[in-house]
């Protein structure tokens, strides 16, 4: 069962643009950062679940080459090919095989170096229809969400101005967030950044980067036997991949977080109003209010009311995106959906420093994985978790 597992340790190292690295040392790092924070021995490591990485996007047995890599020998590994739902993919994976006597302790690492060395290659329509033709990549595909957006409910420049200074407000506070982010901004600045994909601003969007995130994962009781004093425990999951594809008509402001939030919210026997503070996935900003509306937190088209009603900086009213979010902190590619999951683990421990949220009680955590061509994104997911009991 998803909550008789734990998350005893976690890792992230610092997104950095043209880092220089090879994919390979980000995943060696976390491997040593993990095992040293959760005192085990390299030995009682029996499962591996990675993210796929834009490096390594064409690479066959990229899992086996990379545990080669590490001189990891295991009994379960897996690739959790989602994009940018796989960290929070990986966890509910993880609990599954613990649950099933498959592995006993389970190593989740997210690496990836797209501005290194980005061997990624899309198939299905891609290439072959829509970017030769001038999408140009996600920017495009999010521009033509947001005109969406525009025409059903109308934009309201002020919420996603406070969007922005909020989660920077927070990258401040981050050490681990690309440097170049670290640096105050106010609604103004966000209003006058240049027009990328209308009506989509610069400061919309993520800036790429290379980084690494990761976790050591085992079941609850082992914890106890341990003797870990503190974990944090996944009480819900869902995940939808394809949300309403079949259909011609679908609105591409329709996203799956609708089914794979009330899934998360049902198992963990909670309604959004009892979620302390969001992590969601944040490639645009645009992403961010139809997410609070599929989950539940607003009505669709209500996202903007929502976000100018209340605080939602870390000591806020709802904390959102407290270590920057991928907006602010960098999107170290395909690894990205762990940063917002490493961060809520890291708060529900009481190790957000200066960004301590002030309830800690539990904390939501969102993906988004791929981007077809006229819909919403392929794939969401929604992971619950709190703090042992």
């Amino acid at each position: 069962m998803l909550h008789d597992s734990a998350i005893v340790a976690y890792a992230e190292a610092k997104n950095v643009v043209r880092s220089g690295r090879d994919v390979w040392d980000y995943a060696g790092e976390m491997v040593d950062v993990l095992l040293g924070k959760s005192g085990l021995e390299r030995e009682e490591i029996d499962g591996v679940i990675f993210s796929p990485s834009q490096t390594g996007a064409c690479t066959a047995f990229w899992q086996q080459s990379t545990l080669d890599f590490l001189g990891l020998e295991v009994d379960f590994a897996d690739t959790t090919d989602l994009g940018g739902c796989s960290a929070a993919g990986g966890v509910a994976r993880a609990a599954a095989a613990l649950d099933a006597g498959l592995c006993n302790v389970v190593l989740l690492v997210n690496a990836d170096t797209p501005t290194t060395d980005d061997q990624l290659r899309m198939r299905s329509f891609q290439r072959e229809w829509t970017d030769p033709h001038g999408l140009l990549g996600p920017p495009g595909a999010f521009g033509l969400l947001s005109q969406r957006y525009r025409h059903q409910y109308g934009l309201d420049d002020d919420a996603l101005a406070q969007l922005a200074v909020t989660q920077r407000a927070h990258a401040l506070l981050n050490p681990n967030a690309v440097d170049k982010l670290r640096r105050p901004i106010s609604k103004q600045d966000y209003l006058a950044s240049r027009m990328i994909s209308d009506p989509l601003r610069l400061l919309d969007s993520v800036m790429p980067c290379d980084g690494a995130n990761g976790l050591v994962m085992m079941s609850a009781r082992r914890a106890r036997e341990k003797g870990y004093s503190r974990f944090v425990v996944p009480v819900g999951y869902g995940e939808r991949t394809n949300y309403l594809a079949a259909r011609n008509d679908a609105l591409p402001t329709e996203s799956g977080h609708r089914v794979a939030g009330a899934r998360a919210f049902r198992q963990a026997g909670m309604s959004p109003k009892e979620i302390a503070s969001v992590h969601l996935y944040d490639d645009f900003l645009i992403a961010l209010l139809i997410t609070f509306e599929m989950l539940g937190f607003c009505e669709p088209g209500r996202g903007a009311e929502f976000v100018k009603e209340r605080s939602l900086r870390h000591d806020g009213d709802l904390p959102l995106n407290t270590g920057g979010g991928q907006i602010s902190a960098g999107q170290p590619g395909l690894a990205g959906g762990g940063l917002h999951l490493v961060e809520a683990v890291r708060q529900l421990l009481g190790d957000g420093e200066a960004r301590q949220v002030r309830d800690a009680r539990n904390a939501l955590v969102t993906g988004i994985g791929w981007i077809p061509y006229g819909r919403n994104w392929g794939t969401s997911n929604v992971l619950i978790l709190r703090p042992d009991a």
